[in-house]
């Protein structure tokens, strides 16, 4: 029975926590969506390098899409593309970019660690600066679980976090820190990231249900290539 009450505590205070993580983004979202308007060029060169065989009928997902920048290139590629956030304001920031750019995108509140969405349907995903906003570990094991749940057969996914790599950090272990946004007017607000090492990040996705092909350095971030577990090639 203690074991069950400490689970649930453990469960309720990771809830709690991306609460917070949500209400965060929800408060910046309009002025956080208006610094990023262009598409990252790793992702780019995922989409460009895995989209051209995926067929008219090929489903695209954008995990943590934001303002959609990266929907965007999916749209381009997929025949339809799910953009999936947890913050409400940044799914509205996503839904006026698709206005006004004129592409198709599904837009879905939702966890990350919990995706409604269904087993092996998913072609091509991005799951950049979004995983390092989980706030425990569980949970992030628990996102990486569930892109590997959503990826179809021969479905390929990028993965991204912040690393000790950044020429900001001066760490060589993964660590829990927030880093400040400052709203028009200089208010500040606090947001949370888990900083990865390079090789906790790697060791995270063995731990999962996910199999990498390669990975990378890039300005300070660490860029996993990953298949759902058991695909070949």
């Amino acid at each position: 029975m203690a074991g069950n009450r400490d689970r649930t505590q453990r469960r309720d205070e990771s809830d709690v926590k991306r609460g917070d993580v949500r209400e965060t983004y929800d408060r910046i979202a309009t002025h956080f969506a208006s610094t990023r308007e262009y598409a990252w060029p790793e992702v780019e060169s995922f989409v460009a390098s895995h989209a051209t065989d995926r067929g008219s009928d090929a489903v695209g997902l954008d995990l943590g899409c934001g303002n959609c920048r990266h929907a965007e290139l999916l749209a381009a590629e997929c025949g339809s593309v799910v953009g999936l956030d947890v913050s409400r304001g940044l799914l509205e920031t996503g839904r006026e970019r698709a206005l006004e750019r004129r592409f198709d995108v599904e837009l879905v509140q939702g966890d990350a660690a919990a995706l409604p969405l269904t087993d092996d349907g998913v072609d091509l995903a991005v799951y950049v600066a979004t995983l390092h906003h989980l706030p425990t570990r569980a949970a992030r094991l628990a996102s990486l679980d569930e892109l590997a749940r959503v990826l179809s057969p021969d479905g390929r996914a990028l993965v991204s976090a912040w690393s000790t790599a950044h020429d900001r950090f001066d760490a060589t272990e993964g660590f829990d820190t927030t880093v400040e946004w400052t709203l028009p007017g200089g208010e500040p607000v606090d947001r949370f990231y888990h900083i990865y090492a390079p090789e906790e990040f790697e060791a995270d996705l063995a731990a999962s249900d996910l199999t990498l092909r390669e990975w990378e350095l890039s300005s300070g971030n660490c860029y996993a290539t990953v298949v759902g577990a058991g695909q070949s090639g």
